[in-house]
């Protein structure tokens, strides 16, 4: 007996995800899925390695086609397609489709929101100039590109310290683009704590990025082109041929609110652990939706490519008739800026003080590999423990390479509930080429105890 259509609406890593498990537990319900976008099922996370140039074509980030899709898996994929609107009571979606102005309704048994994220852009004058762009989609990715081929800005300002600031700052000195970044934080990265962003601040100046705290962006000029000529905070202004915006995201969930479903942490789409909305039938997943944070329990907004995938599998299991929870994040994201790892999970000791959980914290500067070992770099770690407990609540580290990676054995030793002093006990590998004896992140445990 057929369980009816699922219609899912966004044909990204969570909506493309779900519809591929949903397709091998179930070989035989329709699917549907509406994209108002051009591309599917790409990775957004290469877009300022395709811009640097280090891939070739940003289609080289596409993860399966949408031939595959339609042919192979038999999933309907209809790309430009919009979804405006929801009808929960007759469960229906209004459907807008290129070269029809009147759209229509589509019918549903269970409907899958996955519509993902937007940059925040501010409403302020030149924000839509040519030569500002906010990095998302795959096509601003293609625009970006395509904008500094054809005019070689030779300035740039990035507005935002977070990950893409730092990713997107990366790509345009690798395009000989002198580059400004400026935050309205008193640092960059502020889910890292002081004194390890202020490592990666002093990497990017000697690397020839300007940096500029605690100003943020007030205005955009444009030259007699129309396009962007230079920004202004309140302290100054700087001159840029190119703006980047990565100011945050924002949960796509207008949609959502519109058809009555409860929205939660930052506005995003409230759901339970199997990632089922208040209503009835719909489901929602991915960057649209709030999450749990695994060490306080509190529902939290984090946007991140690993949560989309895996709430991706989770909602295909569960629409199927599953019972798959989906426990939570610690928010952890991992990076770089030239040849500078930066790794972060758990809380950071001000996040941590802002819980008032009383902590311990370490920070040991050491080798990536055996002292004596060519191209053994340096690394840095901080770990921050439950004080009177041990048990670990959050790492970060910043090095050169072969650091950044070593966040997974914090991120397991917090998901099993260990304690510094099991962290140090650890049979953790060792050979001079990829470690000391005792691995940096040990030490930091050491010093913990």
């Amino acid at each position: 007996m057929s369980k009816g259509a699922l219609v899912i609406v966004g044909a990204n890593a969570a909506g493309m995800g779900a519809a591929s498990k949903l397709r091998r537990l179930d070989s035989k319900r329709e699917i549907i899925v509406f994209e108002k976008g051009r591309h599917a099922s790409y990775a957004a996370c290469g877009l300022p390695y395709v811009i640097e140039g280090k891939i070739d074509e940003a289609e080289q980030l596409i993860v399966r086609s949408p031939e595959v899709f339609r042919e192979k898996q038999r999933i309907g994929l209809h790309l430009g397609h919009e979804v405006t609107a929801i009808d929960a009571r007759g469960k229906r979606v209004r459907v807008n489709e290129p070269g029809n102005g009147t759209g229509f309704w589509q019918s549903y048994t269970d409907l899958l929101i996955a519509t993902g994220a937007s940059p925040y852009i501010p409403d302020m004058e030149g924000s839509r100039a040519p030569g500002v762009f906010a990095l998302a989609s795959l096509q601003s990715g293609k625009d970006i590109e395509e904008y500094i081929d054809r005019h070689s800005p030779g300035t740039a300002v990035v507005a935002g310290g977070g990950y893409i600031g730092l990713e997107m700052a990366e790509a345009l000195i690798g395009r000989n683009i002198g580059v400004s970044l400026i935050d309205m934080a008193p640092q960059l990265m502020t889910t890292m704590d002081e004194e390890m962003a202020g490592i990666i601040a002093d990497y990017m100046t000697g690397e020839g990025v300007k940096l500029y705290f605690g100003e943020k962006l007030k205005g955009i000029a444009a030259n007699d082109h129309g396009r962007v000529r230079g920004i202004a905070t309140p302290k100054r202004s700087i001159g840029a041929e190119l703006l980047i915006l990565g100011l945050g995201m924002r949960p796509n969930s207008k949609l959502a609110k519109e058809a009555g479903i409860e929205l939660g942490a930052g506005g995003a789409i409230r759901v339970n652990n199997l990632l089922q909305t208040s209503v009835p039938h719909i489901w929602a997943a991915g960057d649209c939706t709030e999450t749990v944070h695994l060490l306080s329990g509190e529902k939290v907004y984090m946007p991140l490519g690993t949560t989309a995938a895996k709430h991706g599998m989770v909602a295909g299991i569960n629409i199927n008739g599953g019972s798959e929870a989906f426990a939570g994040v610690l928010g952890t994201a991992i990076t770089k800026f030239r040849s500078l790892e930066v790794a972060r999970t758990g809380f950071s000791e001000r996040q941590a003080k802002e819980r008032r959980i009383e902590c311990k914290t370490s920070v040991v500067d050491s080798f990536t590999s055996a002292a004596y070992y060519p191209g053994s770099g340096k690394i840095t770690v901080k770990l921050v423990a439950e004080k009177d407990s041990g048990r670990l609540l959050g790492g970060q580290i910043v090095g050169m390479p072969g650091s950044g990676k070593r966040i997974d054995a914090v991120v397991a030793a917090i998901h099993s509930g260990m304690t510094a002093r099991d962290l140090v006990f650890l049979d953790l590998s060792y050979a001079p080429p990829f470690s000391q004896v005792w691995d940096p992140v040990q030490i930091a445990a050491r010093q913990l105890i």
